[in-house]
């Protein structure tokens, strides 16, 4: 290291070595170099052989489509261990000690590695008593009149239907009952307080047994948004991320509701 730098780092006694002041400056940043390096060594390491993937899912996502299906991976996959973390915010890959992120959005972030699963659209739904009692209602411009039922996180959903129908601002979303998920939000519209948005794939099921239905049938909108699985660039080829990815693709493609969703 003294040849390569050119200078003295160390006063040699007779049965001594010491650092001298150049040393004594270059040790403490040297060394923290090195433990950085040696930390993030183990941390690589650690996250190979790991059998646990922590994955970060939305609570309506989780509740209304992931965990009727996660069983199957399980049997599959006897040696890994998923350990989901539900929130309504997007992951800080930065902070967050998260393998994976199954979310909507945009694939904005290029640091990220985004794996498409698929699309989907929005349309008003509600109970089916609602749209009886209401027999009148329509048209989307109807809808001030009505309680709409508003996921304050997705706020922006309700906006991009109503624009795409050529309705003014006589139709205010945030005038009706504000939730924080679509499983709330949805679920009160089941029970009549409302008129609720819907997309795939969390109301699949309540519109096959009826108890929501669609109101404005052949009104759907593309959201903007898509469904992509998300993590880091780095751990994209992990085994245990490769093995949920290709599981999760084989789910996404058996669903029937997303049939024209899923870009192949």
């Amino acid at each position: 290291l003294e040849e390569y730098l050119g200078v003295h780092l160390f006063v040699r006694q007779i049965r001594a070595v010491e650092l001298n002041r150049k040393g004594a400056m270059y040790y403490p940043v040297l060394r923290d170099a090195l433990d950085r390096i040696s930390d993030a060594t183990d941390l690589v390491v650690s996250d190979r052989l790991s059998t646990t993937l922590t994955v970060q899912v939305y609570s309506t996502f989780t509740i209304r489509w992931l965990l009727p299906r996660l069983a199957e991976f399980q049997r599959t996959h006897p040696n890994l261990q998923v350990r989901l973390h539900t929130s309504q915010d997007d992951v800080n890959f930065e902070q967050d000690d998260i393998d994976l992120a199954i979310m909507i959005g945009l694939a904005s972030n290029a640091q990220l590695h985004y794996t498409h699963l698929f699309d989907c659209e929005l349309f008003p739904v509600c109970s089916a008593q609602y749209l009886e009692d209401h027999s009148e209602l329509n048209d989307p411009a109807e809808l001030g009149g009505h309680p709409i039922l508003q996921v304050y996180p997705s706020a922006g959903d309700w906006h991009v239907w109503l624009d795409a129908q050529g309705v003014d601002a006589d139709v205010v979303p945030e005038s009706g009952l504000q939730f924080e998920s679509y499983d709330v939000a949805l679920s009160s519209a089941a029970q009549g307080m409302g008129i609720g948005l819907g997309q795939q794939p969390y109301v699949a099921k309540d519109l096959a047994v009826g108890s929501l239905v669609e109101l404005f049938p052949g009104r759907r909108v593309k959201n903007p948004n898509a469904w992509y699985l998300v993590g880091r660039h780095e751990k994209a080829d992990l085994p245990k991320i490769q093995a949920f990815r290709r599981w999760l693709l084989d789910e996404v493609v058996k669903d029937n509701s997303l049939v024209g969703l899923v870009l192949r």
